[in-house]
């Protein structure tokens, strides 16, 4: 058995919002877009990375995730993040920092989830 991909699935009470982090302020790039549908989703892409996004309100309220981008150039990411994007920076990870464990990281957050950004040494 081999897997190539995970794709996280992550709601949000508004689409808008969603746009605002990953298409705005990470730079993925709309491969799919049904936000002016019913049930609106979209979903974003970049470096081989795959998030679908959908408005759900119910399920936004139950789903608050975490996950990790994981770079090799944390520090490009931090100053075009904490340029262009400041209110994303998470207040209990807002600088680059090394870990116990050993990577050095830094997060953001938005109304609905939390993203930490982290380079593994190498």
């Amino acid at each position: 058995m081999r897997f190539t991909r995970l794709v996280p699935n992550v709601f949000y009470e508004n689409i808008a919002e969603a746009s605002k982090l990953f298409v705005d302020c990470l730079e993925f790039k709309i491969t799919y877009d049904d936000r002016k549908s019913r049930n609106p989703f979209f979903v974003v892409e970049r470096d081989g990375l795959r998030i679908n996004l959908f408005e759900n309100a119910n399920l936004a309220k139950e789903h608050n995730p975490e996950f990790r981008l994981v770079t090799e150039d944390i520090e490009s990411v931090y100053r075009k993040v904490a340029a262009s994007h400041p209110h994303f920076l998470h207040p209990n990870l807002s600088q680059i920092t090394l870990r116990p464990w050993g990577a050095r990281e830094f997060a953001l957050t938005d109304v609905q989830l939390g993203i930490v950004i982290q380079e593994w040494p190498r």
